[in-house]
């Protein structure tokens, strides 16, 4: 960043970089009670490619705690202008938002822009010369092929709310342009699920899997998703034999999905989209159809090509008619981009030069094929590629890979929940050492509570403890999960990786608490759960009012009952006894009349 360079003071913006032959402007659309509207649009006369231009605004540093951003993960603290590592989005990478949040976890400033296509950069830096937050949005900051016009509105909230409600008006925002409408959501994106990745890798064995699926279907799991290794008999945990999408490894994969259907198990396959392995019999057909072909893993395909459209999109419903299929994992998608050579011109047979364009194109037209056939289907995507233009096409987001780390499911699931509306949010495969204690390995799934429950944990060769804890806690999951998947969502202290969250709904409220702070309970709730997702034997909890009559059952983490009894909370501060990974269930007692 040049601090010799004049920056207007917000609402004022700074246009910094001009690309040849092009006009550009910024103007303000309007302004309704702090939140403000913005329009950028650039012109020229002739096509032509642009290059990097930014706005930049800046603000003081008033009560700034972090920033928030849906790659920020483990990492939301406030950073500076000599850094140079910024948000980075496009149509299957992360959301162009950014939001900053004070030291009561509300919103500071909250800006976010329509065009989710197009790759741009954004950031809010501190600059220590006059301690000012200097914001920025910056469009085109990769090769990007000819075009005469291009404009995109952006939003910035300046109102003190908190900063989940900013962030989940954006998601709405989004949700109302007609470029980036969200597909319906299934129910059965709304299902525990058991997923073979964890503990089958690409070792997929026929028997062992009805046996998994037969204990998942009584835990309470309703749907399986065959990961990789369905489709080769290969087992070296790479790509090289992906393209061709045969069921090798399960040749009669209709028989197969049929027998699962009986026991009531639906049925997804996996599917690296983007890769073509170099002993697939599709890289002869597409050579020279590929974005790249120095990928660590395999040649990528190149979307702008109609035919490799065509053959993805037929791939899948093949399998989906032939196979019987109500679900598909659709892996890999942020793998498409631009690469060092990939040429942006619409010749030799490619009908888009803009590569996001045409993911956007391709996935569109994937899911309407799919819907014509099976208007309920599930789609599952993984983090990073959850932003807003994917909520057209995929109705479930998956926190990215996080094998036996509980923590960072926690701030994965609740990154992507607080963007993705109603669109269903997945956790990562939860799986653990079966030496590990049952109260630890509970810890696996207490973590992902609020969202949907995925497992991947060898059901067969649990201990006891561990299936009986598996199959309390699924339980409570699917009773309550109109509270932890619709509920009003606050997660608590973004920087200190949400210690606690919380939702609610018609007078049930959940409170998950995963650090040793002081809850603050609200008593105005029928019913109170709150989950020990620690090691701790209690819970510390502020109420807020004096409440008389609550009866109080308390169980460890496999449902064990430990207590039930009438309290009185007729003191503020309570420790509340609650075995580790346990909960304690609180219902107001109705006075008889």
């Amino acid at each position: 960043m040049d601090r010799t360079i004049p920056i207007n003071n917000f609402p004022e913006m700074t246009i910094l970089g001009k690309p040849d032959g092009f006009d550009r402007a910024v103007k303000l659309i309007g302004n309704t009670e702090g939140v403000y509207h913005y329009e950028f649009s650039i012109q020229a006369d002739q096509p032509a490619a642009p290059s990097r231009v930014t706005l930049r605004w800046r603000m003081p540093s008033l009560n700034v705690k972090g920033v928030w951003t849906s790659a920020s993960l483990h990492d939301k603290r406030q950073q500076y202008d000599w850094e140079l590592e910024h948000l980075q989005s496009r149509v299957s990478v992360d959301a162009p938002v950014v939001s900053v949040f004070g030291h009561s976890d509300e919103n500071v400033l909250t800006f976010a822009c329509s065009d989710a296509i197009n790759k741009m950069e954004m950031n809010a830096l501190l600059r220590e010369e006059d301690n000012h937050l200097y914001c920025h949005l910056s469009f085109f900051t990769e090769r990007h092929p000819e075009i005469t016009n291009y404009k995109a509105n952006i939003r910035v909230d300046m109102r003190d709310i908190l900063y989940a409600e900013a962030l989940q008006e954006v998601s709405d925002w989004w949700a109302k342009h007609d470029a980036l409408k969200p597909s319906p959501v299934p129910e059965l994106a709304r299902v525990p699920l058991y997923s073979t990745w964890y503990q089958f890798h690409q070792n997929l064995e026929v028997e062992k899997l009805y046996e998994e699926c037969k204990i998942a279907r009584e835990i309470g799991c309703e749907l399986i998703i065959l990961d990789d290794g369905w489709q080769t008999m290969d087992e070296n945990r790479g790509y090289d034999y992906c393209g061709d999408w045969q069921p090798e490894r399960i040749p009669d994969m209709a028989d197969f999905v049929s027998n699962l259907h009986k026991i009531g198990m639906k049925v997804g396959l996996w599917f690296s989209v983007p890769f073509c392995g170099i002993h697939a019999k599709a890289y002869q057909q597409f050579k020279g159809k590929f974005l790249t072909e120095n990928h660590r893993w395999a040649p990528v395909f190149d979307p702008r090509y109609p035919d490799v459209r065509a053959y993805l999109i037929e791939t899948y419903v093949h399998a989906l008619k032939t196979y019987n299929l109500d679900a598909f994992k659709l892996d890999f998608i942020d793998d498409f981009q631009v690469y060092p050579e990939t040429v942006l011109t619409k010749e030799n047979g490619r009908d888009y030069a803009n590569v996001n364009e045409a993911v956007d194109r391709l996935m569109t037209d994937v899911m309407k094929s799919l819907r014509a056939i099976k208007p309920d289907i599930a789609i599952e995507f993984r983090q990073k590629y959850v932003g807003p233009a994917m909520r057209k096409f995929g109705n479930m987001f998956r926190a990215f890979d996080c094998p036996n780390d509980a923590v960072s499911n926690r701030i994965r699931i609740t990154d992507v929940k607080l963007l993705c509306g109603n669109t269903a949010v997945h956790s990562d495969m939860f799986t653990w050492h079966y030496e590990e204690s049952v109260e630890i390995a509970a810890l696996q799934i207490l973590n992902a509570l609020f969202s949907v429950l995925q497992l991947s944990v060898m059901l067969k060769d649990a201990p006891e403890d561990h299936r009986k804890m598996i199959e309390f806690y699924t339980q409570y999951w699917i009773k309550n999960k109109e509270v932890l998947l619709d509920g009003k969502f606050v997660p608590v202290s973004p920087l200190g990786n949400y210690p606690i969250l919380k939702a609610h709904k018609d007078g049930h409220i959940v409170y998950g608490v995963y650090e040793d702070v002081v809850v603050e309970v609200d008593t105005n709730f029928e019913k109170i759960d709150l989950i020990n997702g620690k090691r701790s034997a209690f819970i510390a909890c502020d109420f807020s009012t004096y409440v008389d009559g609550y009866e109080a059952q308390v169980s460890d983490c496999m449902g064990n009952e430990i207590t039930k009894k009438e309290i009185s909370l007729n003191t503020r501060l309570v420790k509340l006894r609650v075995p580790p990974s346990g909960m304690a269930r609180l219902v107001r007692i109705v006075p008889n009349q």
